[in-house]
């Protein structure tokens, strides 16, 4: 698994850490049950603090894209893949909508009417 942060991203370290694993359970690049490098692997790799890493997995964990299993590190959740696909584009849809000066109450009812 290759992950790169984007200096120039302004948003902070710990939500680029869980954006760029998202996006490589999305593309295919980890699978459901892959056990991830340990949290000290990927700060090194990444060039940041190890809680900065930790934090991004915790957020991923809580979204439901990754399981924490004692003795067994970090794996992919079952069926994350599709998870990760539909959180980055429901990322996507916000920051396209805030782009064209939409709020997320204007977004959420544009979601109610298509029901």
């Amino acid at each position: 698994m290759l992950l790169r942060l984007d200096t120039a991203d302004s948003r902070p370290l710990h939500e680029q850490v869980a954006g760029a694993i998202r996006r490589a359970v999305a593309e295919g690049e980890c699978a459901p049950g892959d056990r991830l490098p340990p949290a000290r692997e990927l700060s090194r790799a990444l060039g940041v603090n190890a809680n900065t890493v930790l934090r991004g997995l915790r957020a991923l964990r809580d979204e439901g894209v990754l399981e924490f299993r004692r003795g067994r590190g970090v794996t992919v959740a079952q069926a994350a893949d599709q998870r990760a696909q539909l959180l980055e584009r429901a990322r996507q849809l916000v920051a396209d909508a805030a782009r064209l000066g939409y709020g997320r109450n204007d977004l959420v009812e544009m979601i109610r009417g298509l029901s």
